[in-house]
């Protein structure tokens, strides 16, 4: 190969390695955001069997709220037990699941149980955690300009990608270390598939 071809051929892939420079920077400084929002949902997501992804749980356990054996409490004394954790306009209802246990229904998911013999219960209130719980909505497609949206997302990372291959050269390009950690990555996931 002449010396020009060899020139013209170094001007090229140089042209094109500044190309993929700047369409993998500002495509990644463009997907940040999404990209960020998908990893935090996606981890509260993974554990989702063990962690409530919508809501935080905070539950108050008691031991003085005691009533005769085989008494029914009214809605009126249920609201007024519920006075102390300040859910009593939140009430819905409630019933007894066994005799002497108490079951209160509360607006947004919140309960209160008690053994009105022993006096003994809990409260369990629910409170929306902040921004996680949007976040994972979008995991669901909530909109069709979102599915359009999180298409191009896709196709974007996949250019990241593509660009970042070609961005270095020698043995920390494509053909180098960055082949072998291309491949490590590529067999990870293949491995946990056919392990499953």
């Amino acid at each position: 190969m002449s010396k020009d071809k060899e020139k013209d051929k170094s001007k090229a892939m140089s042209r094109f390695r500044k190309w993929s420079r700047f369409v993998h920077r500002d495509l990644s400084y463009f997907f940040a955001g999404i990209l960020i929002i998908y990893c935090i949902s996606g981890i509260y997501m993974n554990h989702r069997d063990s962690l409530n992804v919508h809501y935080t749980v905070d539950r108050i356990e008691f031991s003085d709220h005691q009533y005769p054996a085989g008494h029914k409490l009214t809605v009126q004394e249920v609201r007024h037990l519920l006075v102390d954790y300040d859910l009593a306009d939140s009430y819905t209802k409630h019933y007894y699941p066994k005799e002497n246990q108490l079951k209160v229904f509360i607006k947004g998911g919140s309960s209160l149980e008690l053994n009105q013999v022993s006096g003994e219960g809990f409260v369990e209130k629910l409170s929306k955690r902040p921004l996680v719980t949007d976040m994972v909505k979008l995991h669901y497609n909530p909109s069709k300009w979102w599915t359009w949206f999180s298409d191009f997302f896709c196709i974007a990372m996949v250019i990241v990608v593509i660009s970042g291959f070609t961005m270095m050269k020698g043995n920390k390009g494509f053909l180098g270390r960055g082949g072998i950690l291309l491949l490590t990555g590529i067999l990870i996931p293949i491995i946990i598939l056919f392990t499953l």
